[in-house]
């Protein structure tokens, strides 16, 4: 992503790769944290990696996997590098919780099964099976694409707001 481009471009191409990997991976966690540490240069491999069971908490339908890749960026961004260091603690989490509440004013909820409801007409049980079958034979990858779009997004603006 060029340096050259507007804060309204720089968001707009967050929004469309974290959509693009969820599509390509079928982990809203990692694609929402992937398109945000390729646009701010945050974390490593092994962050990626520690994602890889994020989507709905182990797809128990818990938190929303966009929501967690949106949290660990913040906390690249903002997050402190020692145990002791409160500042930095607090530091991390006034923006993670903006952006909690942004994203759940956006879905009604921070839950995968309701974000999955609200994307999908109904929620499904990816950790069975068939309900994972069901799920991708109705386009929910192509719904649910959304959720770590916009997750980019509201994370990106706020990652922004501390670069300037």
């Amino acid at each position: 992503m060029s340096g050259e481009m507007s804060k309204e471009e720089i968001l707009k191409e967050l929004e469309e790769k974290a959509g693009d990997y969820e599509e390509r991976s079928g982990c809203c966690a990692q694609g929402c944290l992937l398109a945000l540490q390729e646009q701010f240069n945050l974390g490593d491999v092994l962050t990626f990696k520690a994602a890889t069971a994020m989507p709905g908490i182990a797809l128990r339908g818990e938190t929303c996997g966009a929501v967690i890749g949106g949290v660990m960026a913040i906390g690249l961004a903002y997050g402190r590098e020692s145990l002791d260091d409160w500042d930095g603690f607090l530091r991390a989490i006034r923006p993670a919780r903006k952006f909690c509440r942004a994203f759940e004013k956006e879905f009604g909820s921070l839950m995968c099964r309701d974000v999955l409801k609200s994307q999908c007409g109904r929620s499904f049980n990816l950790a069975d099976p068939a309900e994972a079958g069901e799920f991708e034979r109705t386009g929910g990858y192509k719904k649910c694409r959304v959720p770590p779009g916009k997750a980019a997004r509201i994370a990106g603006e706020i990652i922004m707001e501390k670069e300037s």
